[in-house]
């Protein structure tokens, strides 16, 4: 999927990122490389790969073997062909198939490439799956969500950022009492704390109003559901208002030098309450689906941390890794003189049960599937099912 690699998340987590980062050694930076040949295109991403992956202790990837196997084949390329251009391009394909890092996005510099799509493993693994199916039109959740559940007075907006993103957000009330907020995509507090006035503003501060002068609040329903994630700062920013003690939900590692394993200690990932929250003590239901991604995902394992908290809808992508810049950890994200970028999570994120959900995703309480023929009809099961949970 070619948007993934935009899905950069800053990290909030328990120590302040320079003292984590001061403490670290120095890691061979992949980008200074110069590749005269294939061979040396091959072990500048191989040993990027070999020192800044995250996920080797529990990836089925031997990059050993990987090696072994794509060095030869490499080394009989010719970098100035444009035959065997699009040939590496194809071993470059074969050989990340597996990876079990649902970010995982590798673009190119070559421009004999610019044509040719991004590798994204995850993508073409959920597109070969028996049970895949498009994502929700995003006019159902602006048109048909409020037109068909929401009570009148519903606010829904979009906001084009100059980065070429574009941010949907859809609130009201369902009877009066159960609070329903979508958003296709995090950036939420930037938007909200812009000087400026944006539809996505308007309707986070609607949100945000009834939160806190509704008198008896049902319940709350955050619908992630095609959310393709965005920034952490927001799981504080939306999470944080609806409780009054810190929320923690797992553990975190990174990588802190240049050994494949060798890892940071788990730190605690948690939700800190904000100045203006308010404690819901009603059912918290959050609605996620296949297309979940990254911080959407994270935001539905913190919920389903909460005693009155829930999950509804679909598995969820599987991409729960969080990514941030490499400056504050020895992982992540790396190009090469060749490699524009190998797009990878910078962390390792485990829930509170001790599970990874990276390459698997996150499971719902409560499953509902995706159903065409409803949604055609401007029914939604899975937002039913949640309103009936807290009815």
């Amino acid at each position: 999927m070619k948007h993934l690699h935009k899905y950069i998340i800053a990290l909030i987590v328990l120590c302040s990122a320079a003292a984590c980062r001061k403490d670290l050694p120095e890691i061979n930076d992949p980008a200074n490389t110069i590749s005269g040949n294939f061979s040396e295109v091959f072990d500048s991403y191989w040993n990027g790969m070999n020192n800044n992956y995250v996920f080797w202790d529990i990836d089925t990837v031997n990059w050993d073997n990987v090696y072994k196997q794509y060095k030869p084949l490499f080394a009989k390329l010719n970098l100035y062909d444009s035959n065997d251009v699009r040939k590496g391009y194809t071993y470059f394909k074969q050989m990340t198939a597996g990876l079990v890092d649902s970010h995982y996005d590798l673009t190119f510099k070559d421009p004999w490439l610019a044509d040719s799509a991004s590798i994204n493993p995850a993508y073409q693994r959920k597109l070969a799956s028996p049970d895949y199916h498009d994502p929700i039109s995003i006019y159902h959740f602006y048109d048909n969500v409020p037109q068909n559940y929401l009570d009148a007075g519903a606010i829904r907006g979009y906001t084009n950022t100059d980065d070429g993103e574009q941010f949907v957000a859809v609130s009201g009330t369902i009877n009066q009492n159960i609070l329903y907020f979508f958003c296709s995509g995090f950036r939420l507090k930037q938007l909200y704390n812009t000087d400026t006035v944006n539809q996505v503003k308007s309707v986070l501060q609607y949100f945000f109003d009834k939160l806190q002068h509704t008198p008896n609040i049902a319940g709350v329903i955050i619908d992630v559901r095609d959310n393709s994630g965005g920034d952490l700062q927001d799981l504080n920013f939306l999470i944080g208002r609806l409780i009054d003690k810190q929320l923690d939900f797992g553990s975190t590692r990174s990588k802190q030098g240049n050994g494949r394993l060798d890892y940071s200690p788990w730190a605690p990932a948690f939700v800190t309450p904000q100045p203006a929250a308010r404690n819901i003590t009603g059912p918290i239901l959050m609605l996620a689906d296949a297309f979940s991604i990254s911080m959407a995902e994270m935001t539905t394992m913190a919920v389903k941390s909460l005693p009155n908290g829930h999950f509804v809808g679909e598995r969820t992508w599987g991409a729960t890794g969080p990514l941030i810049g490499n400056i504050f950890f020895n992982g992540g994200k790396f190009g090469t003189d060749y490699i524009n970028e190998a797009y990878t999570s910078s962390l390792m994120l485990k829930y509170r049960d001790g599970k990874v959900y990276e390459g698997v995703g996150f499971p719902p309480d409560i499953e509902v599937k995706y159903d065409a023929a409803a949604l055609e009809r401007g029914q939604d099961k899975q937002l039913e099912t949640a309103i009936g949970l807290i009815r």
